[in-house]
């Protein structure tokens, strides 16, 4: 099988669907389509009935081996040395600053630790792991016979049950409640994992063969879910405020900034009682004793305005930059939307310029920055204050 970095780009087989227009090529869904021709209908059935969305464009990794899951747990910032068979997580590679390189998700299910990844950081992440092996008992190779669909919208379980596929319990920031995350496909390969995100309602990630991934999209949809595009998956991702890596993350993102702290029993892809990994020193530190410089919010972009702002453009205050835009979407119901990076300090009711619009942060987005950290406690405590 060919790893990662040597296979060709190639378009989903979905994107010959009628009615599909494609991603465009600055999108990093680029190969999926966009939406099919009712964007906000899509989006409308996503969250109200169901949908299903091709995210094929994700590079897919397995990793065997009977020491995977401690070998993992060395070198990534999640607590998954003791992960169960059928559970998943959310995990990060940081840099020895503690800055994000990667983001991914994992399940781990019949002896086979799956993870899923952006497409753009495939090649690197898989890189990554096969050099970090050493004499350890893990064998990581491209997983591309999978690819990733997902069920989105409070009737995605009926879907799954009328196709005969499993419906798992619970999404992944519920354990260690008892049953799976995860489960297997009938007659195999692939699964059907249960999400926390990006709807408010349910969600399902089903990592179907590549190779029959046209084939089980059409059974979605004669099973009743709606055909809908990249559009629709991320504006539900925006509005509930959940990062993406290389949209709402730059090369200086730590995972505070962006709501990638908690263990395995809250959403969160790092864990803060574990042991050594590249970039402790740093989460705990800014945990313990110190606060992110950004937080991620949610804008309200001004709908009226000539134009939009682009991923990486500055927010303003007053002429001064506060902070970067991440992902830009139009929503159903909220309109045009964005999520930010924005310094720590700026208040909740400041006005912002995005681009060239007029932009406000949501409150429900805003957590108030009154905290005082344990470490912190701790030292003003031993000075008597």
């Amino acid at each position: 099988m060919a790893a990662v970095s040597d296979r060709p780009f190639q378009p989903s087989p979905v994107l010959g669907r009628p009615g599909a227009v494609a991603s465009p090529a600055e999108l990093p869904d680029h190969g999926t389509a966009w939406h099919y021709g009712d964007p906000f209908g899509e989006q409308r059935a996503a969250a109200m009935s169901v949908a299903v969305v091709d995210r094929s464009t994700r590079a897919v990794i397995a990793v065997t081996g009977e020491e995977r899951l401690t070998w993992l747990h060395t070198i990534s910032s999640q607590h998954i040395a003791s992960l169960p068979d059928g559970r998943s997580a959310e995990n990060l590679s940081l840099d020895v600053n503690g800055r994000v390189e990667d983001h991914l998700v994992l399940t781990d299910l019949d002896g086979t630790t799956w993870i899923d990844t952006e497409a753009s950081r495939g090649p690197a992440l898989l890189s990554f792991l096969t050099k970090m092996v050493f004499w350890s008992k893990a064998e990581p190779r491209d997983g591309g016979e999978l690819a990733v669909l997902s069920l989105i919208g409070p009737q995605a379980p009926s879907v799954l049950r009328a196709v005969g596929a499993p419906v798992p319990e619970m999404p992944y920031d519920a354990a260690p409640l008892p049953g799976d995350t995860a489960a297997p496909l009938p007659g195999g390969p692939g699964f059907v994992r249960r999400m926390p995100w990006p709807s408010r309602t349910d969600s399902f990630d089903v990592l179907v063969p590549r190779d029959r991934l046209e084939e089980w999209w059409a059974t979605f949809v004669v099973a009743g879910a709606r055909e809908a595009g990249s559009w629709a998956y991320e504006a539900l991702r925006v509005e509930t405020v959940r990062p993406r890596l290389g949209l709402d993350t730059d090369e200086r993102t730590i995972p505070h900034e962006v709501g990638w702290i908690g263990g395995v029993t809250e959403f969160g892809a790092v864990h803060l009682d574990k042991g050594c990994y590249r970039g402790q020193e740093t989460v705990a530190r800014v945990h313990n004793l110190g606060k992110p410089p950004r937080r991620l919010v949610l804008l309200h972009l001004d709908g009226s305005a000539d134009g939009r702002p682009e991923t990486g453009d500055d927010v303003t205050a007053e002429g001064r930059t506060v902070g970067r835009v991440g992902t830009v979407v139009d929503h159903f119901e909220l309109g045009p939307i964005a999520l930010a990076l924005i310094k720590r300090a700026v208040p909740v009711d400041t006005a912002l310029t995005a681009g060239p619009c007029a932009a406000s942060i949501d409150p429900d987005s805003y957590t108030p920055d009154t905290a005082i950290q344990a470490g912190r406690a701790a030292v003003d405590r031993l000075r008597g204050r």
